[in-house]
């Protein structure tokens, strides 16, 4: 596999380069896409399949060519987080703002088991902290959503 197409997928199309949050920002572009596709429910499935699995495969290529652990320009993992995140949410801005936040928080505090994945390394150890992040997000939010009547 090309380098190249090894930086363009583990960066999300380069957004990991972005100089400041690149975590955040990718996480917000990967929100984008995912909204637009939420109303196709098979298209959403299988685009958020597809970057997870690219993800799992390229992260680990992406920290080797970068000499280093989960380097922060791999960005892949958040788009797979960000996509657990949303899946089967209503599109209301307070949930919309509410687990765009929530995730980018469970990504950051990693609660367990999350926690233990990172000291793996490569792409598992790069990808399950976000994976957990998002399906932590999700459960939080459909919980919420469900507690708040909201439809």
């Amino acid at each position: 596999m090309p380098d190249k197409l090894i930086r363009l997928i583990s960066t999300f199309f380069y957004t990991g380069y972005f100089p400041v949050g690149s975590g955040t920002f990718a996480s917000f572009i990967a929100m984008l896409l995912a909204l637009s596709l939420s109303s196709h429910l098979i298209a959403y499935v299988a685009v958020g399949t597809i970057f997870t699995i690219l993800g799992f495969v390229y992260s680990g290529r992406m920290e080797f060519l970068e000499g280093k652990k989960d380097p922060g320009c791999v960005v892949i993992d958040e788009v797979a987080g960000i996509f657990l995140t949303f899946f089967l949410l209503p599109l209301k801005y307070p949930v919309i703002i509410t687990a765009f936040f929530l995730f980018r928080a469970m990504d950051m505090f990693k609660l367990y088991p999350a926690n233990k994945f990172e000291q793996l390394g490569g792409g598992l150890g790069i990808m399950m902290d976000d994976v957990f992040a998002g399906f932590y997000a999700n459960i939080v939010m459909q919980i919420a959503i469900r507690l708040a009547h909201i439809n």
